[in-house]
């Protein structure tokens, strides 16, 4: 049984954080661990993320769009075909170029609060 976070939604128990700074990654890495998530694995690039998807699929992802020379649009892409939600985080906030087959997709901007981060695992907990 998933967790249950402060409200008594469920908790993802598998995250996946693709995310080209390592710092941040650990920060929310140690965030999601603070809200009841089993466990946070981490990409830093669409390559990584794709084998770690392959290997094991998430039961929620969080997305920086863009990556060191890439964007992680390839990722999403998989994401939707297994339907596993997912919630772009970008520093770009409304200026990101998020392509219109994903502009239905939840964001986070960085950085982000983490009560703002809860709300995105709520967001899942209800899909």
């Amino acid at each position: 049984m998933a967790p249950a976070l402060p409200d008594g939604s469920s908790c993802p128990a598998d995250v996946l954080v693709v995310e080209d700074d390592p710092i941040i990654a650990i920060d929310f890495e140690d965030r999601l661990l603070g809200f009841g998530v089993s466990q946070v694995r981490t990409a830093g690039s669409v390559t990584q993320a794709l084998d770690a998807i392959e290997k094991r699929a998430p039961d929620f992802a969080l997305l920086d769009v863009e990556l060191i020379r890439e964007t992680s649009f390839a990722v999403a892409e998989r994401l939707v075909g297994l339907k596993i939600p997912f919630v772009f985080v970008t520093g770009y906030g409304a200026e990101a170029r998020i392509p219109p087959e994903f502009s239905g997709q939840p964001r986070l901007q960085k950085p982000c609060s983490s009560d703002a981060l809860e709300a995105a695992l709520k967001v899942r907990a209800l899909d």
